[in-house]
């Protein structure tokens, strides 16, 4: 039986599309297997605070453009860091892995989302991962508990204020330029006295045979640069007053030297002298113009004249030179004497800026016992002090007595069952400094009535390091050993040695020291000594001290 058309292509219909549903499918595998994605993480289950890594895996062609997420992208969890993407070729594709540390700090069951990855523009989602984070379980009753440390005060380190280098600048400036200015009048009064009064005169009138002043008509110029360079010449050579004399008077002047032998003139020319001065007088005052003619000719009287006045002025006596010579080194002297006083003024003002700057930052007492301590032989030999300090008290014999470093603190303790026993104080006593010569400090710590565990720790010595180092000490060696007081109370011995940078000369300097540590029922105590190395009156010092220290039984007893 014959199939009709219609049926025919019915089913030529369903095997086109029986076809095409199968190489849709062949294409959808054959993109899948381009590029594969997938993620992974190292463990399912952290700590608090732990990480953990989270890996994206991608295998692709070697064309293909790939980006993977950045950022806070894996909320609940939180991104610390973001590795590099590390490539590796297999046969014609590559596989490129990216790795993530992540952490979280709540405990918790989460969830780190699908994350989004880029390729050709196309979007690829990873599945979601569950990650537990577990608390961490303390168990107190096997947990060890310390009692609270008490509180160091450390002292600011020395530091030099900005005010001072700014201070300092500044006097540095102003001795520069005084120096400066000081130098060049020096060399304006050199380069004056340098050239002769005789080759100082006629290098001025040469200047003005050379300039145009006379052809200009300006003869009042003319005139007084001409009258100048002979009075200048009188007044260094023969006279000081010749400046500030009037014609008249200098030509008095000159009369009355050549009338007491003092100087070998001839009349004429101190007459053509004084009638050159008073034609310049009227050129100058009263308007009056010489002619061209008469100034030149008065020019060349001036240059006789000094021709011969220098002739004129007799040789000085050997006496005169005597004098003159010592009057010259007194002056050398004087000079001298002025430049040691201004150095010696500017030291000192460089040192007071200075001392001022310590003294304003660490404090006159300070000062005072780094610099003007008493030296070793007088303390050991001067009359020693027995005193109680502290409470519970601590009784030592010190060469000076202490002072109380700081006012009494006082805490209030958790476990006092009343407002007597909750009282907590604290006192340090102490003489020196820890950078000086010698230094003694006593400290106690009194816990009222509430019973008490020593509180230096089980290892006294290395807390000690500690606290030294923290202020500034380096080289810190120490050995611990039993130590009984003169009067029986049992503690520990702490010493060593340590280094530390001076402030005034910013050396480091070595240090013996020697460190007891007590504790009772009320309270611990701890006696410090420390004094500068390879000193053996210090030494003795310290070992007079260490082995005084004694306690008032019946006084502490008040306190159980």
């Amino acid at each position: 039986m014959k199939k009709n058309s219609k049926s025919y292509f019915a089913e030529f219909f369903r095997s086109l599309t029986g076809f095409m549903i199968l190489l849709f499918l062949f294409f959808v595998q054959t993109s899948t297997r381009a590029q594969e994605v997938s993620a992974k993480i190292d463990s399912t289950s952290i700590k608090i605070g732990e990480q953990i890594t989270y890996q994206i895996k991608v295998e692709t062609d070697s064309t293909d453009q790939v980006i993977f997420p950045e950022g806070q992208s894996f909320i609940p969890l939180e991104m610390v860091t973001s590795l590099k993407v590390d490539t590796t070729s297999i046969e014609k594709r590559f596989q490129l892995i990216k790795e993530y540390n992540l952490t979280q700090f709540d405990s918790g069951n989460y969830t780190i989302p699908r994350q989004r990855i880029l390729i050709n523009n196309s979007a690829f989602f990873t599945d979601s991962l569950q990650v537990q984070v577990k608390n961490v379980v303390v168990d107190t009753t096997k947990q060890k508990l310390y009692p609270i440390k008490p509180s160091l005060e450390i002292e600011e380190s020395f530091s030099i204020p900005s005010w001072f280098w700014w201070l300092l600048g500044i006097i540095i400036l102003l001795a520069i330029l005084t120096w400066f200015l000081l130098k060049q009048k020096k060399k304006r009064d050199e380069a004056k006295k340098e050239i002769p009064p005789y080759d100082k005169a006629m290098l001025t009138l040469k200047k003005l045979d050379e300039s145009d002043v006379l052809e200009r008509g300006d003869v009042k110029s003319y005139y007084s640069d001409l009258t100048d360079a002979v009075r200048r010449y009188l007044d260094e050579k023969i006279d000081d007053r010749a400046l500030e004399s009037t014609t008249n008077e200098l030509i008095a002047i000159l009369k009355d030297l050549k009338n007491s032998n003092k100087l070998y003139l001839k009349e004429s020319v101190i007459a053509s002298l004084e009638a050159i001065l008073k034609r310049a007088d009227l050129a100058k005052f009263a308007g009056i113009k010489p002619d061209r003619l008469t100034a030149k000719e008065d020019r060349k009287t001036i240059g006789d004249d000094i021709e011969a006045f220098k002739t004129a002025i007799p040789e000085p006596s050997e006496e005169e030179l005597l004098k003159d010579k010592a009057y010259q080194e007194k002056i050398i002297q004087q000079k001298r004497k002025r430049k040691i006083w201004a150095i010696s003024i500017a030291s000192a003002l460089i040192v007071l800026v200075g001392l001022g700057a310590f003294i304003g930052i660490k404090g006159l007492d300070y000062a005072k016992n780094l610099v003007i301590q008493n030296s070793a032989k007088e303390l050991l030999e001067g009359d020693w002090v027995q005193s109680e300090y502290g409470y519970p008290a601590v009784s030592i014999i010190t060469p000076e007595v202490l002072v109380r470093e700081n006012p009494d603190s006082i805490t209030i303790l958790p476990t006092a069952t009343t407002e007597k026993q909750a009282k907590l104080i604290k006192e340090n006593f102490a003489y020196g400094q820890l950078e000086g010569e010698l230094y003694v400090r006593v400290f106690t710590m009194s816990f009222g009535r509430s019973p008490a565990e020593n509180s230096f720790g089980e290892n006294p010595g290395e807390n000690g390091a500690k606290q030294l180092e923290e202020i500034g000490a380096k080289n810190i060696l120490f050995k611990q050993e039993k130590f009984v007081a003169a009067d029986g109370v049992e503690g520990l011995k702490v010493h060593g040695s340590f280094s530390i940078k001076n402030p005034i000369t910013g050396q480091q300097e070595k240090k013996n020291y020697v460190s007891l540590y007590f504790g009772a029922a009320n309270g611990n105590e701890n006696v410090f000594v420390s004094y500068a190395d390879d000193n053996e009156d210090l030494e003795e010092i310290s070992n007079r001290i260490i082995n005084s220290v004694e306690f008032n039984s019946n006084k502490n007893a008040g306190l159980e």
